[in-house]
């Protein structure tokens, strides 16, 4: 009994372990990396490249192909104006090869365009595995900030608290009107409201992480938490100098790229359709035949000159007599299709100019990110640097209000309304920081910094 207490215990001491476990940053990314569904789906599309690229290099060796025949004939056969049986059975092997020589190098060619597509599709992994570790760090920020609001909140909660009890005390003796205590009693009341809101806030945040990881389990999901600094600096890259940087990191350029090689390779395949085509064949085989109602196939004369029946050979002998070779050589030359050949051409001149319009559109659309990233990162590090001289202003005013209240000369409700300034800018503050923040992990991430907190 003992022992089957104590393994429950364990077991009892693991499942907790398990679900008191916080991911961090870097536990997340890889989690998601690994099992995200939009990852996988374009790793299949990557495997199904890779699989082209080894059949275009396979078409470097013959093909070798067997064949065996049997057919039967019963009934009659015409001859002349009379018929005979004609019954039959015949039997026949072949092995051929066939093997490209001459197309104007169109392997050589169709493996490089091959490649190309293998080489974007891994492109368009890690354009995905970027966005996804961007999204998950600016959840991963929003569930600091939470968690920040509701630290402000807890506090201004024991502010409050510590008000009542000393309203509390001078309601007892009679300092004080009850008007004062039913204040510090609504003050706390909401200051719990808040604390509550926060942490749903918090749970919210954490619930969204966990759909984004897609887990199944989100209820005892949580996250560590990280060290920000408590005072930032502006940061100083222009535009130019991360755009530089992005337009040779960033996969979604380097997709862009290789798609243009891809096109134009593709333009070259189309083209060897104009030169002639030349392979060449070998083959060996044999065959065995059997009249089937009659075992004499002819007569000959002997030195004697008494006729002397021919009878048929047998399987193994007629595949021995009767086994052959062949080699040949042939050449398929173009010389009128329709004109098809041309417009394929053109086509693929078309897919050229529609891949590099699409470099050029990633490159703007770029362009305008880091931009906005930029924009973005200016303006909230003005609005933090208000943020916390507002925070510093309420931070007086509420020194101000305690201290003329314990003087008698304010009420409780002055006290609460300067706590709750503070509390606000407090949360102004943070908001203003974690933005940043992020703000600055864009940049960060388009300059090919990586995502880190």
């Amino acid at each position: 009994m003992l022992k089957k207490v104590f393994c429950i215990s364990l077991l009892s001491i693991g499942v907790l372990g398990f679900s008191q476990k916080k991911w961090t940053i870097q536990e997340c990314v890889d989690y998601a990396i690994k099992n995200n569904l939009q990852i996988q789906a374009q790793a299949y599309n990557k495997d199904v490249q890779t699989k082209n690229l080894e059949m275009a290099k396979k078409e470097y060796l013959p093909s070798v192909s067997g064949t065996i025949n049997n057919n039967a004939n019963f009934g009659q056969s015409l001859v002349g104006t009379s018929s005979i049986r004609n019954d039959s059975y015949y039997n026949g092997a072949n092995l051929g090869a066939n093997i490209l020589v001459y197309n104007n190098g169109r392997l050589e060619k169709t493996i490089k365009k091959t490649s190309f597509d293998v080489d974007a599709s891994l492109q368009d992994i890690e354009t995905i595995k970027n966005n996804i570790s961007l999204q998950i760090a600016q959840q991963y920020l929003n569930v600091m900030l939470n968690r920040e609001i509701k630290k402000i909140s807890e506090s201004a909660m024991e502010n409050a608290q510590r008000l009542y009890d000393r309203a509390k005390i001078t309601t007892d003796v009679g300092t004080t009107a009850q008007t004062v205590l039913a204040e510090a009693t609504a003050s706390v009341a909401r200051e719990k409201q808040n604390v509550k809101t926060a942490q749903i806030n918090v749970d919210k945040a954490l619930f969204a992480m966990a759909q984004l990881l897609q887990l199944q389990d989100y209820k005892t999901f949580d996250v560590v938490d990280i060290p920000v600094p408590d005072e930032l600096t502006p940061q100083t890259e222009s535009v130019e100098e991360v755009l530089n940087i992005a337009y040779t990191s960033q996969p979604i350029v380097k997709a862009a790229e290789i798609r243009i090689k891809a096109a134009e390779a593709q333009t070259e395949v189309v083209k060897t359709n104009f030169y002639p085509t030349i392979s060449a064949t070998a083959g060996i085989g044999s065959f065995y035949n059997n009249l089937l109602n009659k075992n004499t196939i002819g007569y000959s004369v002997d030195a004697a000159g008494n006729p002397v029946a021919i009878t048929e050979r047998n399987f193994t002998q007629q595949y021995k007599d009767n086994f052959g070779q062949q080699l040949s050589l042939s050449a398929n030359i173009p010389i009128f299709n329709k004109g098809i050949t041309k417009l394929q051409v053109e086509q693929t001149k078309i897919n050229e100019v529609i891949a590099k319009n699409n470099l050029e559109q990633q490159k703007f659309q770029l362009k305008q990110d880091i931009q906005q990233a930029q924009f973005n990162a200016d303006s909230n590090y003005e609005i933090y640097v208000a943020a916390i001289e507002a925070e510093k202003s309420t931070r007086l005013a509420l020194d101000f209000a305690e201290k003329s209240y314990e003087a008698g000369r304010s009420t409780i409700y002055d006290v609460t309304i300067a706590r709750n300034n503070y509390a606000n800018a407090q949360g102004s503050v943070a908001q203003a920081k974690y933005n940043y923040l992020f703000s600055i992990k864009v940049l960060d991430f388009y300059a090919g910094r990586g995502i880190n907190l």
